[in-house]
């Protein structure tokens, strides 16, 4: 891997999601793990320490938001930007980046490859 490939993790519940989601950012060369389960995502998060997570809200074990608060209560991982990615509570109209406490964003399901990796290079370059 080239040390200048930025490492994403993508949490979701839906495997069809966690596929079309890295599809689209391996085509972009970013370096993409997954996790299914929210204590997978922290468990991956400490051990990988990605540039960026995407996190569904609703999920079966914990919810993206206590997925959340754990990551920013862990000082190896408080600064990861985290990019929710859910059909709940966001409609499109509303927006595509809306930033949410801090460094956390959220972003509207179904989304388009362009409108995902828009924001995914705005939150990790800058």
């Amino acid at each position: 891997m080239d040390k200048l490939t930025k490492k994403i993790l993508v949490v979701d519940d839906e495997e069809e999601m966690l596929l079309y989601i890295g599809n689209i950012l391996r085509r972009a060369n970013y370096d993409v793990l997954t996790a299914n389960k929210g204590k997978d995502a922290i468990e991956m998060a400490n051990n990988y320490r990605p540039d960026l997570i995407i996190l569904d809200i609703v999920m079966p074990d914990m919810q993206g938001g206590e997925v959340a608060a754990a990551l920013s209560r862990n000082l190896a991982t408080v600064n990861i930007p985290i990019m929710f990615l859910t059909g709940l509570l966001v409609k499109k109209e509303e927006g595509v980046l809306d930033k949410i406490r801090g460094k956390h964003y959220i972003l509207a399901k179904p989304v388009t490859s362009q409108e995902l990796l828009k924001t995914v290079n705005e939150l990790i370059n800058g």
